[in-house]
C-alpha cells in the first residue's frame, strides 16, 4: 500500500464524525442522540517525577499514537502490583505527564490485583486503592491512586448542544443490540479539545457486548 492510499488518523476521525452526524439526522424520530464508543483498557497516568523513577532520570515519554484532549498513547509499559504480589504485566502509560499519578483498572483487575479500588472520575484518587508500580530502572508504590474509572461521554461544544446536555450533566444511555443493556449515571464532559465519544471500560463492554466503533443512544 502507498502513503497516497493510506488513511490518517485525523481522516478517520473526520469520517466518523461524518457518519455519526448523519445517522443522528436519519434517526432524530426515534429520540435520542447516537455516540459512537472506546473501550479503555487499564492504563498509568504519571507524574514527570514518577516516570524518572521508573525509567531513569531525565526519561521522557514516547508517542504511539495521539488521543483526545492533548493526550497519547506511549510506547512505555509498566507492570502493576498489588496486594500479595499479584501483578499485571504490560500496562501502557498514557502522556503527558500529569500532576498526580494514577492508575485506571476494571473491576476484573481490582479482584485479580487484590485492591479495593473505587470506582471514580478520572483524577479523583484521593482515599483510592494503593499500587505499586514497576519499570525497567526502578519501581515506586502509590499509597493512593487506583481506581475504577467511572464511565463517561467526552464531548465538543457543538455536539453537547446537539444532544441537549451541558457539561456536568448525568444520562442514561442504551446499547441497541441483542444484550439491550441501558448505562445509567453517565457523566457528560464538554471541551474544545475532545471528540464525541463515551468510554467505558472492558468489564462494561464484554457484559453489554460493546466493542469500540459501536455506537449507543443517549435516552
Amino acid at each position: 500500500m502507498t502513503d497516497r492510499n493510506m488513511v490518517t488518523d485525523s481522516q478517520v476521525e473526520l469520517i466518523t464524525r461524518m457518519v455519526m452526524e448523519a445517522l443522528n439526522q436519519k434517526n432524530e424520530s426515534k429520540g435520542g442522540y447516537l455516540v459512537p464508543v472506546g473501550v479503555s483498557a487499564r492504563h498509568v497516568h504519571l507524574t514527570q517525577e514518577h516516570v524518572e523513577i521508573l525509567f531513569g532520570k531525565g526519561y521522557q515519554l514516547t508517542k504511539k499514537k495521539e488521543l483526545m484532549g492533548g493526550q497519547f498513547a506511549s510506547n512505555e509499559l509498566v507492570t502493576i502490583v498489588g496486594l500479595k504480589l499479584r501483578a499485571i504485566e504490560n500496562v501502557r502509560i498514557l502522556g503527558p505527564a500529569r500532576g498526580r499519578s494514577q492508575v485506571e483498572i476494571s473491576a476484573t483487575d481490582a479482584v485479580k490485583l487484590g485492591v479495593k479500588a473505587p470506582i471514580r472520575e478520572s483524577g479523583d484518587v484521593a482515599g483510592s486503592a494503593p499500587i505499586a508500580l514497576v519499570g525497567p530502572k526502578g519501581a515506586l508504590y502509590l499509597t493512593e491512586g487506583c481506581i475504577v474509572a467511572k464511565r463517561h461521554i467526552h464531548m465538543a461544544p457543538k455536539d453537547a448542544i446537539a444532544a441537549g446536555v451541558s457539561d456536568g450533566d448525568m444520562v442514561s444511555v442504551k446499547a441497541e443490540n441483542e444484550r439491550g443493556t441501558v448505562f445509567h449515571e453517565v457523566k457528560i464532559r464538554v471541551d474544545e479539545s475532545f471528540t464525541l465519544e463515551m468510554h467505558i471500560d472492558t468489564d462494561e463492554a464484554n457484559a453489554a457486548k460493546i466493542a469500540t466503533g459501536d455506537s449507543v443512544r443517549v435516552i
